[in-house]
């Protein structure tokens, strides 16, 4: 008997638990799951962004999708500042908020114009940059960059459908098939 050749996007990789802590859209009886590890200053990512949102709007409840954080250490770019940004708007309840604003390139990722994004946003300002400054999160930043890394995780973006990593590209054309057959869709 022959055996079947998996297809590439769909090669089975540790499971891939969600966590109280993650970021999380969507419901978690949602048909399929997509974890995308993102840098908030890459362009890649910034273009996959778009592409996640469209999809987002085409498989409605059918999808969850959950965003970490993989980004590059202080020294190499703003990157984890970015990220850090995000993570004190959570700590205020509005994680999505500046997630979206960052990557639709409302906010650059340097404290003058991230603190302008929090206050537009409606945050408190002196909690956000008291909590930049002391890097209150950063320790949870570079906790996702590792579990990305354990998973094999080079560069972001990159996407788990259902814990099987999506290794082909990460245009429309291709991750929206893949999610609508891991969710049974005809």
């Amino acid at each position: 008997m022959k055996k079947k050749k998996k297809n590439k996007s769909q090669a089975r990789w540790p499971e891939v638990p969600i966590s109280p802590t993650d970021h999380v859209r969507g419901s978690p009886l949602a048909k399929v799951t997509l974890i995308g590890y993102g840098d908030f200053s890459s362009p890649d990512c910034t273009r996959t962004y778009r592409t996640v949102k469209t999809i987002q709007k085409k498989m409605g409840s059918r999808l969850r999708y959950v965003f970490r954080s993989f980004s590059q250490p202080l020294e190499f770019s703003n990157s984890e500042e970015a990220a850090e940004a995000a993570e004190c708007a959570s700590s205020q309840g509005k994680f999505w908020e500046m997630h979206d604003r960052m990557f639709e390139n409302r906010c650059a990722s340097d404290e003058l114009h991230l603190a302008r994004c929090a206050k537009e946003l409606g945050l408190d300002v002196r909690k956000f940059r008291r909590q930049m400054s002391r890097h209150a999160h950063l320790a949870r930043i570079r906790a996702s960059r590792r579990s990305g890394v354990r998973l094999g995780v080079v560069r972001a973006p990159a996407f788990f459908i259902n814990s099987s990593m999506h290794e082909s590209s990460f245009g429309l054309a291709t991750l929206l098939p893949a999610l609508q057959a891991a969710a049974g869709d005809p």
